[in-house]
């Protein structure tokens, strides 16, 4: 067994040992799917990044940057402004609301902020977080197969199938607590691949001998280009299609649970500090690997571009480390993975079992319960994943602006805007949802204008209007 596997053994192995502790800790569905809110400002602000930025900032942004050149820099833009905004803006709000109205879900925070539309409200939102989470889950499984395809010569299928047991299996038995303690690690690894991976390309590049400037002339002016080369409102478009992942953001049910769980909301302070300091080298870095990537092998060297973070690791670091790099890899998909795994659960779970059907079940009773819908819930992904041809980035990108468009405008104006009704909050989320799915099957509209934008100022609209034209009724 070489170093490489060695180190990525090492890694799943720690992954399961969490999950067993967290096994007991776990007595109501608050601790299965919230942590009891009471975790601490580092861990929560480790926890959300790692989870924000999936096998898409790993393997999706970098095989991007590849393919596409320097224009990929206006989706890493997008992405920062969308990370400062929400934290900033959003995380406070989304806590103390959450803690007022007694909710542990998304969709609990919108049913319990009215007195009236509760069912309806949260019928929608479960449905909206079914759909385009299964979108989002298979990228990760997908991630998983390229990833162990490269790196030990795995066939995809079995890929993915390691990568969506070990996930399923911890989830099932730690919840929130195994995700976010599990989160933390794999924030770290993730941070730590995005700086030195980039400096090793840079060296192996010969980036002080002139060799970056020889990848610059032989990629030609469209590759290093901040509009590929295009002008007017091509130009625009482009730019306003990368800026336009900010808005996804505030719309992500498997991030603001995390501002939800933080003990004491005066430290959130402190987990700002330490997502913004986090966000921007891994950003840097993800588009980095891309450039460097096309500067050492060229364009058509892979058949697949999103394999190029992983090749990159096998081919520039020594066994051991690239052994920890490709746990990076998995854990960047991991990370993401069990955080939708959880939403998903809780959303069948806690929204439709124990507030639609009623059931009455004991705290212990309902943790079981969620423990059978996660371990359901991830076999139905993996389904989807072995199934779809789809590249990682599309398949997040569709997810992105969906639930973005759906939620974000509702919340952003619920938690802002005092004239908000629950009409206008399901008027959005309906609006959001419907918007992305019929832009994105319209390829020239999509080209035009980025769905991500579109579908979140149609939403927004539907929001704002809606509450104005019902504001006489009682909310």
């Amino acid at each position: 067994m070489d170093a490489t596997l060695i180190g990525f053994v090492f890694y799943l192995a720690v992954m399961m040992v969490i999950g067993v502790i967290t096994y007991r800790r776990n007595e109501s569905n608050a601790d299965y799917f919230l942590g009891g809110r009471k975790m601490n400002p580092w861990v929560v602000a480790l926890s959300e990044r790692s989870a924000g930025e999936s096998a898409w900032l790993l393997l999706g942004l970098p095989g991007a940057a590849f393919a596409f050149g320097l224009i990929e820099i206006w989706t890493a833009l997008g992405c920062l402004l969308g990370i400062f905004f929400y934290w900033f803006v959003i995380a406070n709000d989304i806590r103390q609301r959450s803690e007022a109205v007694n909710a542990i879900t998304l969709p609990d925070v919108f049913s319990n902020s009215f007195a009236k539309g509760s069912l309806h409200l949260r019928l929608v939102s479960m449905t909206i977080i079914g759909f385009f989470f299964t979108f989002y889950l298979a990228a990760q499984f997908n991630g998983a197969g390229k990833v162990l395809n490269v790196t030990f010569g795995i066939g995809q299928f079995y890929g993915m199938l390691i990568g969506a047991a070990v996930i399923i299996l911890y989830t099932m038995m730690g919840g929130f607590l195994a995700v976010v303690w599990t989160d933390v690690i794999q924030g770290v690894l993730m941070f730590v691949a995005m700086v030195i991976l980039p400096i090793a390309g840079l060296a192996e590049l010969g980036f002080f001998d002139g060799g970056l400037a020889d990848a610059w002339e032989a990629a030609g002016p469209g590759f290093f280009s901040l509009t590929g080369g295009k002008t007017g409102w091509a130009a625009a478009a482009l730019v306003i299609g990368g800026l336009s992942w900010a808005f996804g953001y505030m719309g992500q049910p498997h991030l603001l649970t995390k501002f939800m769980s933080i003990g004491d909301p005066k430290k959130m302070i402190v987990s700002k500090r330490i997502a913004i300091v986090w966000a921007i080298p891994a950003f840097t870095g993800a588009m980095a690997i891309g450039i460097i990537g096309f500067g050492l092998y060229g364009q058509g060297y892979f058949s697949d571009v999103e394999r190029v973070m992983p090749h990159l690791a096998t081919q520039l670091m020594p066994a051991w480390f690239a052994g920890i790099i490709i746990s990076a890899a998995i854990a960047a998909m991991m990370s993401t993975a069990d955080s939708l795994l959880l939403v998903v659960s809780s959303s069948v779970a806690e929204d439709f079992c124990h507030n639609i059907l009623k059931l009455k079940l004991s705290p212990k009773a309902m943790v079981t319960l969620s423990r059978l819908v996660t371990f359901s819930v991830g076999i139905a992904a993996f389904i989807i994943a072995i199934t779809s041809e789809k590249l990682i980035f599309n398949m997040v990108s569709y997810a992105w602006a969906g639930l973005g468009s759906s939620f974000g405008p509702a919340m952003l104006l619920l938690l802002k805007w005092k004239k908000t009704t629950w009409q206008g909050v399901m008027a959005g989320m309906i609006t959001g949802s419907v918007s992305t799915v019929l832009w994105s099957e319209i390829s020239v509209l999509d080209q035009a204008v980025s769905v991500r934008f579109t579908s979140f100022v149609f939403a927004l609209a539907a929001v704002w209007i809606v509450s104005l034209l019902t504001q006489n009724k009682k909310r």
